[in-house]
């Protein structure tokens, strides 16, 4: 058996579309969605991947699992590079690693029954045995009633759909499920239900989970190790409680000074970052650090030359040239290197 260090390791991984109506030249005419991504999850754990709207979450999501065939990059799960793989081979990868979609309204076939739609994964893989006994099963590993087996979605709640959802993904008993904002299209009330969902699976099954989401509340509760992502790359990671308490990048620290506190008296006393502009479309990418236009911190060479993602400490990678300016402007809690 080949053996490997993670789960799964993803390898500058770049997914590019054309703009209608121009001609690729020289890097132009694309959206750059997913530009040169890198990280790994290890097994059972959870990984959480922030951004704003738009920065190419859902993107990465669907080239790890193979939607999308990448532009470049290698997508290595247990040993083995998905995008280099094509027929059977990929098939019979694919069921190891599962997806959970955004929206359980456009993401569950209206036509099909409850029983249809989870039995279908194990249909497809000659897992027919016990299939009433596993169906059920499944129903109460997510919180349903059997009753739901002979219904249709358009019978349930946009939680419930949600649950469904995740018992589809749960049927093979995948290794890594890809989470892409499971939540977000759900009441605030039952938000909470399903990330507490997720997380009991998570320790039941020992489950990989790469947890993608805008909201770092959530993700804080959740994952083990945060990657921050913004414009199509991966620009900080790090175990959450360090992450959390020392932001190292400066989208980082943005994004967490955004984070509502519950106490009303810490909430005015702290001081919230405002950055200047808007997000530049990724068909047109600033050069070298995509984050310069917007950046408090920036300085000539953020302008010229692109920063690597480099580990500065033990786990923790910053794509930020100021890593290796002690003397620029410092900033809260930055690390010493």
């Amino acid at each position: 058996m080949t053996s490997y260090s993670h789960l799964l390791e993803v390898h500058n991984l770049a997914m590019h579309f054309p703009v209608h109506g121009k001609t690729l030249r020289d890097g132009k005419g694309v959206v750059h969605a997913v530009d040169g991504v890198s990280f790994s999850i290890d097994e059972g754990e959870t990984l959480g991947l922030v951004g704003e709207s738009g920065c190419g979450k859902s993107t990465l999501a669907r080239v790890i699992v193979q939607l999308y065939r990448p532009t470049a990059g290698e997508v290595i799960f247990r040993g083995e590079d998905l995008a280099a793989l094509n027929g059977t081979r990929l098939r019979q990868s694919r069921r190891h690693l599962q997806m959970i979609f955004q929206d359980p309204y456009s993401s569950l076939n209206p036509r099909m029954s409850v029983a249809e739609i989870i039995a279908e994964p194990l249909r497809n893989f000659g897992e027919t045995q016990r299939l009433d006994s596993r169906l059920r099963e499944l129903l109460a590993t997510v919180g349903l009633d059997a009753s739901a087996l002979a219904r249709y979605p358009h019978e349930f709640s946009g939680g419930q759909r949600q649950r469904i959802g995740i018992a589809r993904a749960l049927a093979l008993r995948p290794a890594l499920v890809v989470a892409d904002e499971p939540a977000s299209a759900l009441d605030v009330s039952v938000q909470a239900q399903i990330i507490n969902l997720l997380r009991d699976l998570q320790a039941r099954f020992r489950l990989s989970l790469l947890f993608i989401s805008h909201d770092l509340s959530v993700v804080s509760v959740l994952s083990r190790r945060v990657a921050v992502m913004y414009l199509g790359e991966i620009v900080e990671t790090g175990p959450t409680a360090e992450l959390f308490s020392r932001p190292q990048h400066p989208y980082t620290e943005a994004l967490l000074s955004a984070v509502p506190v519950p106490d009303p008296k810490a909430e005015r006393a702290r001081s919230r970052i405002v950055l200047a502009g808007d997000v530049p479309s990724p068909a047109n990418k600033p050069p070298a650090c995509p984050f310069h236009p917007r950046c408090p911190y920036v300085f000539d060479r953020c302008r010229v030359e692109k920063p690597p993602l480099r580990e500065y400490e033990a786990g923790r990678f910053v794509a930020c040239h100021l890593m290796e300016e002690p003397d620029l402007q410092p900033r809260p809690g930055a690390m010493q290197t």
